[in-house]
């Protein structure tokens, strides 16, 4: 028996089949988002993106693999240097010359003719950073000063370093998943929602300091009202949105795509997936989503280890934090903040960092799978134990009289 679950790989087959089927569609969704920006920019080329998110897709599966069967206990080792390493990224991208600048926000830079975001990076980094410091925390993660506060110090140092590039949204994640992770290792409400008060009236003042930044927060409250200036991109997507109705215009047949639509294939392309499916296409789409974070949760719950229920559930919120941002700012309900959409959107640091993401989620799936199909192993062979000291002590027993 032992041999048996010894040879046994306990793959999460269902984390599998549903990204590679999220993977794969977002792949034909660039594509058909796509093909006539592509041919404009690269001489006739109308795969030209597509070319490069399925080159980003190979590669993100390999490492969903690798890090499916890498062990995620090694990451308590590891994440002081993850720290160190996102740090050093972060400052990285702000070196003239070495970090990359389009449309006015400094927040690539170029590895091996990739062109590489490290605050996607970073949103992992600090997932596991947190599990790992939390989970040892436990004893006293009631006290603020000496529980929860010291981990949020290299968050706002994380913060920080995102808004210089500037990147509201993704560092606006790391602070909600930080919250998050902090509320779900035992922390005082109190603590939470004080320090909740202080970050929101924080990004309040900020988004005060320049008026397009306001502008931006107000403008998807009322968008036709801006509909030439910080409102074009919602109302492009209302029209999209429209168009699609249920069952769509159907693959490829996007008008919102001919240059209405400004990133169409990134940002917004949940529009494009409405406008050409319809909401059908969407239900699909969440159907996943909801399905990936379901499980997610599921094996977090499940774990029994503190740093790997933490983990789980820290992945679980990030992918769930961007859906819901992507697919309000989508469609009115949240200010535009520029995060992709997950699985869909075109970008291949994104991809890849949720494909390692999801691997470390297998990763936790299998060893918490191993542990729950061995533990019945291990009581019947205590119990037989048991068992067989009695018989021989009321052998002995025998014996003796």
């Amino acid at each position: 028996m032992e041999d048996e679950n010894s040879r046994k790989l306990f793959i999460d087959w269902y984390i599998i089949a549903s990204i590679l089927t999220l993977g794969l569609f977002g792949l034909v969704m660039v594509y058909s988002a796509s093909f006539v920006q592509g041919y404009q920019m690269s001489e006739d080329n109308i795969s030209y993106f597509f070319d490069r998110q399925l080159l980003w897709l190979i590669i993100s599966i390999i490492f969903f693999t690798i890090f499916m069967f890498f062990p995620y206990k090694h990451y308590r080792k590891l994440s002081p240097w993850i720290v160190i390493i996102a740090i050093f990224s972060l400052i990285l991208v702000m070196i003239p010359g070495v970090g990359i600048d389009v449309n006015g926000a400094q927040r690539w830079i170029s590895v091996a003719g990739f062109r590489i975001q490290p605050s996607e990076f970073v949103k992992l980094g600090s997932i596991i950073y947190l599990a790992y410091v939390y989970s040892r925390k436990q004893a006293y993660i009631n006290k603020f000063l000496t529980g929860v506060l010291p981990p949020l110090v290299v968050v706002i140092v994380f913060f920080g370093l995102i808004m210089l590039q500037p990147d509201l949204g993704t560092a606006t994640t790391i602070v909600l998943v930080a919250g998050l992770l902090a509320f779900c290792s035992g922390a005082r409400m109190l603590h939470l929602i004080s320090l909740g008060s202080l970050a929101s009236w924080a990004l309040f003042h900020y988004a005060q300091s320049e008026e397009y930044r306001m502008n931006r927060l107000i403008g998807y409250r009322d968008p036709f009202e801006l509909e030439q200036t910080e409102g074009f991109q919602l109302v492009q997507s209302y029209i999209a949105i429209a168009h699609g109705g249920l069952s769509g215009t159907g693959l490829g047949q996007s008008v919102q795509k001919l240059f209405y639509l400004p990133e169409a294939h990134t940002d917004f392309i949940l529009a494009i997936v409405s406008e050409e499916l319809g909401a059908t296409g969407i239900l699909f789409v969440f159907t996943f989503m909801f399905f990936i974070i379901g499980r997610g949760v599921l094996i977090g719950a499940r774990c029994k280890d503190t740093f790997g229920s933490l983990l789980a559930f820290g992945i679980v919120f990030q992918l769930a934090i961007q859906m819901i941002f992507n697919a309000c700012a989508v469609s009115g309900l949240l200010p535009i903040t520029g995060i992709p959409f997950p699985f869909l959107s075109y970008g291949g640091s994104s991809l890849l960092v949720t494909f390692v993401s999801m691997g470390i989620l297998a990763n936790i799936s299998r060893k918490t799978e191993k542990d729950r199909q061995e533990e019945p192993l291990d009581r019947d062979e205590i119990l037989a134990g048991e068992v067989t000291s009695d018989v021989t002590r009321m052998a002995s027993s025998h014996r003796s009289r």
